[in-house]
């Protein structure tokens, strides 16, 4: 139980970052490597925003917002990843809320993501609010889920 407690507390540094900067896209690769392992392509990370989460200077997960393909003013939640030694203190939630907060200030009315054989991921999109729908051209995988939250200014 106390190891429980002690991971509530963890504290995460969230920022926005710069991936043209050689350390950062490095940094991300890494992450999403990570992360997705083989299961999902390497995003452009010089395409969009990315934000990257720290702990102690070590890098804890990364989350990405794209403009999507399906409409204007809708962003695509590209990745939203967290490292195995972090999972079970809120990151990929706060990740998720950090881009919620920037599509909003960027005019984004809708933000749309997908997940594939990833209940966790799931359950986070649920938490925050998505909804699933089916939209008209599947971008994923066979078996995606595909996640939607209108976003209120």
């Amino acid at each position: 139980m106390a190891s429980r407690g002690l991971q509530r507390d963890r504290r995460f540094q969230i920022r926005e970052v710069d991936a043209s900067e050689p350390d950062i896209l490095d940094t991300l690769a890494d992450l999403h490597a990570r992360t997705f392992l083989d299961q999902a392509p390497l995003p452009d990370f010089e395409t969009g925003h990315w934000w990257l989460a720290t702990e102690h200077g070590r890098a804890a997960g990364f989350a990405g917002l794209v403009p999507s393909s399906i409409g204007r003013g809708i962003g695509y939640l590209s990745r939203v990843g967290v490292v195995q030694e972090a999972c079970g203190n809120g990151l990929q939630r706060r990740l998720m809320r950090v881009i919620e907060r920037h599509a909003r200030r960027s005019g984004y009315y809708c933000l749309v993501s997908d997940t594939t054989s990833n209940i966790v991921s799931a359950n986070n999109f649920i938490r925050c609010g998505y909804a699933l729908f089916r939209p008209e051209l599947p971008w994923a995988w066979e078996s995606s889920l595909y996640w939607r939250k209108m976003l209120t200014p």
